[in-house]
């Protein structure tokens, strides 16, 4: 499986998923006057492969909720009476308000944007020297300053987690058996899940110095602030930390041999984390196919949750859907751990 298996699944993960290049974000448009100039550039910007018009918003008031809720991306105002400003005084202004979590993301797709919007000034224009000017204001909503430290600290935190938990735990049991030593467990009187969940505390205790580590260094070293509450970011961390181990367990129960467990718990899950987690590419670029694969990767859905407490300042209600999913995958891993538990050796 790994000499010929591996280079198919790696060219195909890496041919759809490398992609630095935005496509169907999600925008928001609040137009005040529904005017034809305004349609116009709406029906422009949703034409473009490069965007998606979710939602059209009627006061500003609604902005921040568009963004807490991940519904838009991007967010389009024009200004009142935009067709109006621009016949009489020649200048009109649109705001372009990105959430720049990820800032080379929210770079890419205002430059976009603001290309689109140049065009239409383009075609008023004609063949003669254009007499209106548009003018595109760019607002950096959560990471005004564009620090790089603010997309990257949440998902390393999430890979670093997932691969260390899964990598300490995917040996404990197999190394039992290697050992001699699962014998002493299975003859004992202690049910196997008392045994699985012996495994994983340890190792959730220096999991969990680990992640003041990272903490401590993002915010001190990195100048990465937590701007949201801490203990919901602590709660989701635990939750993520209990979620790693198990999936290391069920590596575990599934494998005879260390070596075998270490490559599946350290090569198996690197490529997922790294590529379908959103942590360096936009899940939005990739195939629908690989879009669906990547809700199977917990990371995903931990690096969501960091950055909506973390960077966007958001509390525990908020992340709820992805506090749900991790759970969720939890009990899944302990269950199927617990049925692939082996009370007899072979």
């Amino acid at each position: 499986m790994i000499l010929l298996l591996m280079p198919v699944i790696q060219i195909i993960l890496f041919g759809f998923a490398l992609s630095t290049e935005v496509k169907n974000t999600e925008v928001a448009v609040l137009a005040p006057t529904n005017d034809d100039a305004t349609s116009r550039i709406i029906d422009k910007i949703n034409a473009s492969a490069y965007f998606d018009v979710v939602a059209k918003i009627h006061t500003t008031a609604e902005i921040q909720p568009i963004f807490r809720d991940a519904k838009a991306k991007l967010v389009i105002v024009f200004e009142d009476h935009f067709a109006e400003r621009l016949r009489k005084t020649g200048k009109a202004h649109i705001q372009l308000i990105a959430d720049a979590t990820d800032p080379n993301a929210a770079t890419s797709f205002t430059f976009y944007a603001s290309n689109i919007i140049a065009s239409y000034q383009q075609e008023l224009a004609g063949s003669v020297v254009n007499p209106y000017q548009i003018i595109p204001e760019v607002k950096m909503l959560y990471n005004p300053q564009m620090i790089g430290a603010f997309n990257f600290v949440p998902g390393v935190l999430g890979m670093i987690m997932l691969l260390i938990c899964a990598m300490m735990t995917s040996i404990a049991i197999v190394r039992e058996k290697e050992m001699g030593t699962m014998e002493i467990l299975l003859v004992s009187p202690m049910k196997p899940i008392y045994i699985i969940l012996s495994k994983i505390t340890p190792y959730f205790v220096l999991s969990c110095v680990n992640f003041a580590t990272i903490m401590l260094l993002s915010v001190f070293v990195l100048k990465v602030p937590v701007a949201g509450s801490f203990i919901s970011l602590v709660i989701v961390s635990l939750l993520y930390i209990f979620l790693s181990l198990s999936l290391g367990l069920l590596v575990s129960t599934m494998t005879d041999s260390q070596q075998a467990a270490m490559l599946i718990s350290g090569m198996g899950l690197m490529l997922p984390v790294m590529l379908l987690s959103g942590m360096i590419f936009p899940v939005e670029n990739m195939p629908v196919a690989l879009q669906w694969l990547s809700d199977i990767v917990p990371a995903k859905w931990y690096i969501s949750a960091v950055k909506s407490i973390m960077i966007k300042g958001l509390g525990i209600t908020s992340v709820l859907k992805e506090v749900a999913i991790l759970s969720f995958m939890s009990i899944v891993m302990i269950g199927i751990s617990l049925k692939k538990f082996k009370i007899r050796l072979e």
